[in-house]
């Protein structure tokens, strides 16, 4: 399957990257509106509150000195300003200003003092007033009062210079946004390049584990979250490995369970149509043929109990079971197949006890246990089936499993080495996942010369006696 490696990874890296920019370009946007009208009107309204204090200083040392032109030309000075004395003389319906004295040496292209705004609105309140004006198109901050006499003296600065200050601070942010934005970008789709890759990697991982290929691991170094799903996938990658050859197993093993029992069966057919069998061969062939066709019948029930607990769809009716009627029909059961296999059976009640749990499955998890018990040791040997409150046990008196094997007889398929074999290798399996759905477990204790399977489930809850009538 063709990996088209280049489009996904430019597609991913691109929109990372127009990402990061747009983010870059929104925290600059946020900064230029916050930054650059805020330092244009604190840096204007700290002239104006500077020409304000001149102009009260100007006027207190006024009163007491009084104004001739050397006294304006000090003030513009120290003000940095240029600064007219007016003399406000009603004129038809307005106001008109003339001056009498102008700061020299600040007369840059003096704009008329005649109806000056803030001039005017000095003269009208007699308190200091400030703002900013505009003369032939060129910003002005002012600052005006009146004195005593009603005359006013007006400060005017240009604001040329400081709004040249904002527009440098301006270009500069600017251009180092833009250089921000580039280096966000690069930076951007680099790391995003990067990042897209190591998703390229566990995407081609998950590929391959859903081709069935689970040889390679799936690994990537980083600490984040995409280190975190590579772990998360080499763990499914392991389970799904471990799936597949159990199922790889399960496949051989029922195949090779099947075909055992088909080819003696076909085999003994092959014999039966020899006319010159006499009755008794026959007969015996029919018994062992009739045999296989039981071994036949029982994988199959085996096998359709085990997809039943795999998909989940075994039904249980929970109901109160007591224990010790389980043991006693699970001896009558089995007492013909104890007898003709030789073992002592025996029924033991060493407490009575009721427990919650599915009769009939319960029934089957002791078939199991009974039959192994039968088949699995010597003739001669004793077997005994035990009701213990809520537990059952299946004992015998004979060789034992050794410690390694005790797991692995609840494995599916498995017949321990060297011992009778006669059944399918998936009874324990079925009666250990039946008693888990149960909320019960089977558990063994054995030691050369006694082995205890143990059924044990959840004791039955005693149901209330109705109350009395008084």
């Amino acid at each position: 399957m063709p990996f088209h490696v280049k489009s996904p990874l430019r597609r991913v890296a691109t929109r990372l990257s127009v990402v990061i920019a747009l983010l870059v370009a929104a925290a600059l946007a946020v900064v230029w509106i916050a930054l650059v009208p805020t330092l244009q009107r604190r840096l204007v309204a700290g002239r104006l509150h500077q020409l304000a204090d001149s102009a009260k200083a100007v006027r207190r040392e006024a009163a007491e000195t009084g104004i001739d032109q050397d006294f304006i030309d000090e003030a513009a000075r120290s003000a940095e300003a240029r600064v007219v004395y007016f003399e406000p003389v009603a004129r038809g319906s307005g106001t008109a200003l003339f001056s009498q004295f102008d700061s020299a040496h600040f007369a840059y292209e003096a704009p008329g003092v005649e109806s000056d705004p803030i001039a005017l609105r000095a003269a009208a309140s007699l308190s200091v007033q400030t703002g900013r004006v505009s003369h032939g198109g060129e910003p002005f901050a002012e600052a005006a009062v009146a004195d005593r006499s009603g005359n006013v003296l007006l400060f005017s600065a240009r604001l040329r210079s400081t709004l040249e200050e904002v527009g440098l601070v301006r270009s500069r942010l600017l251009w180092a946004g833009l250089a921000a934005l580039g280096l966000a970008m690069l930076a951007g789709y680099g790391a995003a390049t990067v990042f897209a890759r190591r998703i390229r990697r566990l995407e081609r991982a998950a590929e391959r584990i859903a081709a069935g290929d689970f040889g390679e691991p799936v690994v990537d170094r980083g600490r984040d979250e995409l280190g975190e799903l590579a772990a998360a996938f080499d763990r499914m990658r392991l389970q799904l490995a471990q799936l597949d050859d159990a199922r790889r197993a399960f496949i051989a093993n029922a195949s090779h369970e099947l075909r055992t029992p088909i080819f003696s069966l076909g085999g003994f057919l092959e014999l039966l149509r020899d006319e010159d069998l006499d009755e008794e061969t026959r007969r015996e062939f029919l018994g062992t043929m009739s045999e296989q066709v039981e071994r036949l019948a029982k994988l199959a029930t085996d096998l359709l109990d085990l997809s039943r607990l795999d998909a989940g769809h075994l039904r249980l009716v929970q109901e109160q079971v007591d224990v010790a009627g389980l043991a006693g029909g699970l001896s009558e059961e089995f007492a013909a197949v104890a007898l003709r296999l030789e073992h002592p059976l025996e029924t033991l009640v060493e407490a009575e006890g009721a427990v919650t749990a599915d009769r009939e499955r319960a029934l089957q998890i002791g078939r199991i246990l009974v039959d192994n018990a039968l088949r699995h040791t010597p003739p001669g040997t004793p077997v005994r089936v035990v009701a213990r409150g809520t537990s059952l046990a299946v004992e015998d008196e004979g060789p034992g499993i050794p410690d390694e094997h005790r797991e692995q007889v609840f494995a599916r398929f498995t017949r321990l080495a060297g011992r009778r074999s006669s059944g399918t290798g998936l009874g324990l399996a079925i009666a250990r996942e039946l008693a888990q759905r149960m909320g019960g477990e089977v558990r063994l204790d054995s030691v050369p010369g006694r082995t205890v399977f143990t059924l044990e489930l959840p004791a039955a809850v005693p149901e209330r006696e109705p109350a009395g009538v008084m």
